[in-house]
């Protein structure tokens, strides 16, 4: 056992190993049923002919202990920004510096393509994660609220007499 921590993009091999980081994640954030994605639905939509993301893994001995989650943004105000979807770290591994290494790497392929910055969300209980992102002296806007519609809520205003 080595100890060393690789950093790598992720490959198809890495998806069961990150879905799982991701159901990890909904526990954490108190919404393990919300996770409803399958490794067939990544494969597809992260390595088919138009990826709609791209990701990063941590590794120890070969095994994925972090994965950092991204795609682009497109801002009609600003132009490309890297949007930072997951960032998680094993429970077992949090502390040692390995979500730096995730979220610099992520830092580095923003300013590698030239995107006008890196956003993402955090939860207003989520103290360890902000006090993460305050070190890199993050911008937090408490003025938008986060809009969203459901498929099933999509589906079932087409299938109404709202069309």
């Amino acid at each position: 056992m080595s100890n060393t921590i690789e950093i790598r993009e992720g490959q198809q091999t890495d998806i069961p190993a990150a879905l799982d980081l991701i159901r990890e994640l909904a526990v954490y954030e108190k919404a393990p049923n919300e996770v409803i994605v399958t490794e067939a639905d990544m494969i597809r939509d992260g390595f088919g002919p138009a990826p709609l993301f791209h990701f990063y893994v941590a590794t120890l001995d070969n095994e994925v202990i972090g994965i950092a989650l991204t795609y682009i943004r497109y801002s009609t105000w600003k132009g490309p920004m890297l949007y930072l979807e997951d960032l998680v770290i094993r429970e077992a591994h949090r502390g040692k510096g390995i979500g730096k290494l995730l979220f610099e790497k992520c830092m580095k392929r923003a300013s590698d393509l030239n995107y006008e910055g890196m956003i993402w969300q955090v939860l207003d209980w989520n103290e360890p994660a902000i006090r993460f992102y305050d070190k890199y002296q993050s911008n937090y806007s408490g003025e938008w609220l986060n809009g969203k519609l459901t498929k099933t809520q999509i589906d079932t205003f087409f299938q109404s007499e709202n069309v």
